[in-house]
């Protein structure tokens, strides 16, 4: 176990540096200039100029992947070109809407795929089957800002039991809060869950074909607790792989579905940046966004020794 800790944490190390690297040259070879942008285009040459050294800019690049990569050490990532505060804030400010949207999402999508995942597994080419998997495919091929849109429309203008879109704040209550992330969590779930069921459906399959299944049913256990309690715990390797990289993509990608709800999330903040040429705050975001991603599947590969104790001996 000690081994297989070891390698996977030496493969998140070197996964991070290298995405370090890729993005800091990506982001550096887009075209404009940062301080030209923030002056406008009636700036003089020597005002532009002294914006560049107060902000950095003129050290060589090197120099200043170095010390970006040393403040994110320290969780310093930097002063925000755009808003003049340091970039920690506002990720500290918009983190604390993605995160729940995310976790939430995730919660939602567990919650409808597995049991859909099973159900659809314990009734094989039979037409429980066939309806489960069909509504499946049909998450999986419609976008989820249509659903977004859609739920609005029902929940929030036809039903106006939700609001259709704004946060009020943690400081509201939670409720009102929550509220707000309900109808965007349900949009991001769906298309998520739909996937999820897919999976779940093919790994139990795959189980139920194994030797030790048709011994205890031929022990007489009824075929739930053998779906229930030995085949599902056999078949989660494939959903935590799933999983994982769902929470990643639910806490990454919510870029569409943060500005159709006008969520003040870290989607918005990475739009807005862009468009603002705010380097900084970009890098920032996108090193926080990749960190998760390395750490959730680092967290997903150790949930593979809690499943399957053989890898626990290695």
């Amino acid at each position: 176990m000690t081994a297989y800790l070891a390698q996977r944490l030496s493969i998140a190390i070197v996964t991070l540096l290298v995405a370090s690297l890729v993005v800091f040259a990506v982001l550096e070879v887009l075209p404009g200039d940062p301080a030209r942008l923030m002056l406008g285009i009636n700036a003089t040459p020597d005002a532009v100029e002294a914006l560049r050294e107060q902000m950095g800019l003129n050290h060589p690049l090197p120099v200043r992947y170095f010390n970006w990569i040393g403040g994110l050490t320290t969780l310093d990532f930097g002063r925000s070109y755009t808003y003049s505060v340091p970039v920690i804030d506002l990720i500290t400010e918009r983190i604390s809407v993605s995160l729940p949207l995310a976790l939430i999402s995730l919660l939602l999508s567990v919650a409808i795929a597995i049991p859909v995942g099973a159900y659809a597994a314990e009734r094989r080419g039979r037409a429980g089957d066939a309806l489960s998997m069909s509504a499946a495919q049909v998450g999986v091929a419609i976008p989820n800002f249509w659903f977004a849109l859609l739920l609005i429309y029902v929940f929030a203008v036809w039903l106006r039991l939700v609001p259709a879109g704004g946060f009020p704040g943690w400081s509201a209550g939670i409720w009102p809060a929550l509220k707000a992330l309900l109808l965007p969590a349900i949009a991001l779930a769906l298309p998520q869950a739909a996937i999820l069921s897919r999976v779940t459906r093919s790994a139990l399959i795959e189980v139920l074909g194994e030797d030790y299944i048709r011994t205890a049913r031929a022990k007489g256990l009824p075929f739930g607790t053998v779906l229930w309690r030995h085949a599902l715990r056999n078949a989660l390797i494939p959903v935590l792989t799933i999983v994982g990289l769902q929470f990643s993509f639910l806490l990454a990608g919510t870029i569409i579905i943060e500005n159709v709800f006008y969520l003040p999330g870290l989607g918005r903040l990475v739009f807005q940046a862009i468009t603002q040429r705010d380097l900084i705050v970009v890098e920032g975001v996108v090193m926080l966004l990749v960190a998760t991603v390395v750490v959730v599947n680092l967290l997903v590969d150790l949930s593979y020794a809690l499943v399957d104790p053989r890898l626990r001996a290695r």
